[in-house]
């Protein structure tokens, strides 16, 4: 059994154990591939494994001896599922290995713009501490979360995560998503309609999938609608954002803040405006990049294949 992984430097750059799939199988790996060499480095694969390398109907057509396809990550927007059904080639992902770590950083952001701690602590280097008159100081008020309120847009299984955070903070949680019943569990969390939760937010998350009702669902209309005191936080996906209306509602204030783990494309291109739009923060894509949640997709990745070589499949989407 051959298997193939196109892109495996994100999710292991050295420090896990690739043992779960080599005992598997001839199990091949490379870093990360070109849209042009994935026919030739997966033309031997029985098992074809991606994370983020297309795979169009046309480069599945090149490629018949592949059995099963499987995607080391939630999103599987990156391969023609449908191209896939119809030569009974079933595609898995995985979801839920990475809830955890993704809540925290969510919540990594939303303490970035209450703390201001990077840049105090570089002031602090910069020696302004040691030359102030005062014990203490700060740039701007630091903000107490207790008694502010969260908007989480989606609740699935990471957004529960997030709201249990910010029960633990003493926060009002409310959120949107398509049923409107209070999860078992969640009852603390109030189910509003979209504008509703934006407009009641301090903070608002992002936390639904990427659909074709929810491409965009960030754009000048409902930017308007939150506070001017409020943060947008997106740790879902880059798309659900207009990437240039929320740049010009940070420049121009409309609302106060964004920390972003996700751009419409990522790597960015050039002319990207929010990377130099007023007080956001971004970063690289990383919230799912804890060690351990990596370990845990690992795994997962390997039950699927297992689940589908023993006759019984598992997670999948097509």
């Amino acid at each position: 059994m051959k298997i193939v992984l196109l892109d495996g430097y994100t999710l292991n750059p050295g420090d896990l154990n690739w043992a779960p799939l080599q005992e598997i199988g001839d199990f091949t790996v490379y870093d990360r591939v070109k849209p042009d060499e994935i026919v030739e480095k997966a033309k031997e694969a029985d098992i074809l494994l991606t994370n983020k390398s297309k795979l169009t109907a046309e480069i599945l057509e090149q490629l018949p001896k592949v059995k099963y396809i499987g995607v080391t990550a939630t999103g599987y927007n990156i391969v023609d599922t449908e191209a896939a059904r119809k030569r009974n080639i079933p595609v898995t992902n995985v979801s839920e290995y990475s809830s955890r770590a993704v809540a925290q950083h969510t919540f990594s952001l939303i303490l970035h713009f209450t703390n201001d701690v990077a840049r105090l602590n570089e002031s602090v280097r910069q020696k302004q501490w040691a030359k102030s008159p005062d014990f203490c100081y700060s740039f701007s008020p630091l903000t107490e979360l207790s008694g502010k309120t969260l908007g989480l847009i989606g609740f699935g299984s990471i957004a529960k995560e997030v709201a249990k955070i910010a029960h633990a903070f003493g926060m009002r949680v409310i959120a949107h998503r398509r049923s409107e019943k209070p999860a078992t569990g969640f009852e603390f969390v109030e189910i509003l309609p979209l504008e509703t939760a934006f407009r009641e937010s301090d903070v608002v998350s992002l936390h639904c999938p990427l659909t074709e009702e929810t491409k965009g669902i960030i754009n000048a209309e409902r930017l308007g609608w939150m506070k001017p005191t409020s943060y947008l936080i997106n740790t879902g996906r880059g798309p659900l954002i207009v990437d240039q209306d929320l740049a010009d509602a940070l420049n121009q204030g409309v609302i106060a803040g964004a920390g972003l783990d996700v751009l419409s494309v990522e790597p960015p291109s050039l002319d990207n405006p929010l990377p130099e739009a007023k007080n956001c923060v971004i970063t690289p894509h990383v919230a799912w990049l804890a060690f351990e949640a990596r370990r845990r997709l690992l795994q997962m990745t390997a039950d699927n294949i297992k689940a589908f070589l023993n006759g019984t499949p598992i997670n999948v989407v097509n």
